[in-house]
């Protein structure tokens, strides 16, 4: 990808030496200086996310990279014992040693009535963590696919916001 020495420098500014902060009520932390990264919230923020990834990608008939915002995930379906083409996109992958990956996880979903446990999936020779639940882009999946912790959580939420509102009530805001 061709990028012009100008704009470069400019993300290059963008993305280093931004100072930092916490403040809580009259109290202020520190100032850090941060060089990693994406200021969080900005527009531009998804937009060089993928640019970042713009070279991982991978899509076959059983696989498929999908990448939102800052997520990125590979889905497919492994049928009759064929895992290799998913191991071997996994294990392989060129772009995860080059670009540092922060939470890697797998998740598998069987549906066999005798799921024979697998062997751990590895990348660059490190293995990846199993789990048997995920939250992703703000919905928990799990290995049975069961919908009852998205459910308890929306739950516990709308309790929140409910216990919130009356609060409010209480301090005559709404007439």
């Amino acid at each position: 990808m061709r990028v012009d020495a100008p704009l470069v420098s400019w993300i290059t500014n963008y993305l280093t030496g931004r100072p930092q902060y916490v403040r809580l009520q009259n109290c202020v932390s520190d100032m850090v200086m941060s060089n990693t990264g994406v200021p969080q919230g900005t527009v531009l923020s998804p937009f060089l996310f993928t640019i970042y990834t713009s070279d991982f990608r991978y899509n076959s008939v059983s696989y498929h990279l999908l990448k939102f915002s800052d997520d990125a995930a590979i889905a497919g379906c492994i049928s009759e014992g064929r895992e290799a083409e998913y191991r071997g996109i996994v294990n392989d992958f060129e772009w995860c040693g080059l670009n540092p990956l922060h939470k890697t996880k797998e998740l598998v979903v069987d549906f066999r009535r005798r799921g024979t446990p697998l062997s751990p999936v590895s990348i660059n020779g490190v293995d990846v963590q199993f789990t048997r639940e995920y939250k992703y882009l703000g919905v928990y999946l799990d290995s049975k696919l069961d919908w009852s912790r998205n459910a308890e959580a929306l739950y516990k939420k709308g309790q929140s916001r409910l216990y919130l509102l009356r609060r409010l009530r209480s301090f005559n805001i709404c007439s």
